[in-house]
């Protein structure tokens, strides 16, 4: 009897193990085709012809449709079904069969034809909001950022018709930390750093703001932008570094490129973005080669993939260590800055401005508040309550009310951003978030490897990069958002450390407590 009952059991066990295999192949059919497509929009955005916009769209659109019938065909749900009730699986299977039922979910909510129509109109988007924004343009650009309002409505109506569309929107980039937290957080950020901001204003401090002044050729910011990467530790048998309008990161494990911008006035701006962009690859890199294709090999969602992007460029490549390494380095390609101290350089990649129009041109203080603008502006889209063509006249609005400043030109307000013509409608708020955890990160690897200065300073990153390595990347999408980062720190998501780490440094840098004081 005995041994019939253990046998009987093997076989149950093995029953499990071929479901879960059948339905672990499934999952990395499905993420191979939209690894694919991931290739096919680095292409679009780095080198593709003007004219392949066409035909691109439709190679989209087409990949879009078979990585969604290979989602919500009938066998997916089945074997989703049967694994969800069988209690032999390990944890790490649980959490693979979790996020699939997730995304199951939604997508079986979501019409073919519409998943396709989404694909095609975004693919379609981005040269228009290219040329619209070349030629300051909004009305050109105008119908089809209507279009591409009324199809998310549509597609989060079909998610959730009862909740809040934004909501559900907010849900695609992070499921785990509800938007009622995220408002929370955005909130608190400005509210306090609104004071902060002013007090720097009122400052009278000298800060040094013009060591990066001049006018650099692109092909040696090119060359320096390797050089950075090289001081991070950068693994180029996976990953090359291009040029794009908008800098982004894309790929996988084995693939993470790397894009940049180079503007002959803004060698800062170069290699702050050529950082940012690191940080979002070394993450990809990071991930576990053996989970390719499945969720425990693909990151965290956008909070997380954005607290690593923002760890690297604020708290390293920002820092004081950080320029008395890279310094040296920058002046061998551009003798202009052989008379540049790594405090003058220090300054200037710290000063505040509040008379800045572009995101991300933005220091780490106002930086939050042209994330809330986007926000509130996008959250009203979504719901109703903005009328597109009111954009334009709301954004300048709101840059004057909260930024002091208006823009003269769309390019420089609205058409900014290339999020919208992805249809991206629920990202901005990741990047707050992001800065948020990146200081609490940053705060927990200190407390237990000590300080990391002189790590920094020797360009010697093994101790930063395995901590994240092991608490942060390898877990791929094995926890939810806040049991990953309680795990990594102890605690919950909290402001707490991203506002002492600012206040710390911009009120030394300011001289803010020698003034409060006087």
């Amino acid at each position: 009897m005995a041994t019939d009952h253990a046998r009987a059991e093997d076989e149950d066990e093995g029953e499990a193990l071929e479901a879960y295999e059948r339905l672990e192949r499934r999952v990395e059919k499905i993420s191979n085709v939209g690894n694919a497509a991931g290739v096919l929009q680095w292409d679009q955005e780095v080198v593709m012809p003007e004219a392949g916009t066409p035909a691109r769209a439709k190679q989209l659109s087409t990949l879009s449709s078979i990585s969604h019938e290979l989602l919500t065909d009938d066998e997916t749900g089945d074997l989703l079904e049967e694994l969800e009730s069988d209690e032999d699986l390990d944890d790490e299977q649980r959490a693979v069969v979790r996020e699939v039922r997730r995304q199951y979910d939604r997508a079986t909510s979501v019409p073919e034809e519409l998943v396709a129509e989404l694909s095609e109109t975004t693919a379609n988007a981005h040269p228009v909001w290219k040329e619209a924004k070349e030629a300051d343009d909004f009305e050109s650009f105008a119908p089809t950022l209507e279009k591409l309002v009324d199809l998310k409505r549509e597609y989060a109506e079909c998610i959730d018709p009862d909740a809040d569309p934004y909501e559900v929107l907010f849900a695609d980039y992070e499921p785990y930390i509800d938007l009622e937290t995220a408002e929370r957080v955005l909130e608190r950020l400005r509210d306090e750093l609104v004071p902060l901001i002013d007090a720097v204003g009122e400052s009278e401090a000298v800060l040094e703001t013009e060591a990066f002044a001049g006018e650099f050729d692109d092909d040696d910011q090119e060359a320096l932008a390797r050089d950075v990467l090289d001081s991070l530790g950068y693994d180029w048998s996976r990953g090359r570094l291009d040029t794009a309008p908008h800098p982004f990161s894309s790929g996988t494990q084995f693939d993470a490129r790397v894009t940049t911008r180079f503007e002959e006035d803004d060698l800062l701006g170069s290699i702050t973005s050529t950082i940012h962009e690191f940080g979002h690859a070394n993450y990809t890199i990071g991930l576990p080669d053996e989970h390719y294709g499945t969720p425990l090999g693909e990151a965290r969602d956008l909070s997380v993939h954005e607290s690593q992007s923002r760890l690297w460029e604020n708290h390293v490549g920002r820092s004081r260590p950080f320029w008395e390494h890279f310094l040296p380095i920058a002046a061998e390609r551009f003798p202009e800055l052989e008379d540049v101290t790594p405090e003058e350089a220090y300054e200037s990649a710290n000063q505040v401005y509040d008379d800045n129009l572009i995101r991300v041109e933005a220091d780490e203080l106002t930086y939050h508040l042209h994330i809330v603008i986007r926000f509130e502006i996008e959250r009203d889209l979504i719901r109703g309550d903005l009328e597109v063509e009111d954009v334009p006249e709301v954004w300048n609005d709101k840059y004057e009310e909260y930024l002091g400043v208006r823009p003269e030109t769309d390019a420089e307000g609205c058409l900014q951003d290339i999020h919208w013509s992805h249809g991206s409608f629920g990202y901005f708020p990741t990047y707050s978030l992001g800065s948020v955890l990146a200081a609490q990160l940053y705060a927990a690897a200190e407390d237990e490897l000590g300080d990391l200065d002189e790590d920094v300073r020797n360009a010697d990153f093994d101790r930063l990069n395995g901590w994240l390595r092991e608490n942060v990347h390898q877990p791929g999408k094995r926890y939810e958002t806040q049991e990953l980062i309680e795990r990594a720190t102890g605690e919950e998501l909290t402001a707490d450390h991203f506002l002492e780490y600012v206040s710390e440094k911009y009120g030394e840098l300011y001289g803010l407590d020698r003034e409060a004081g006087a």
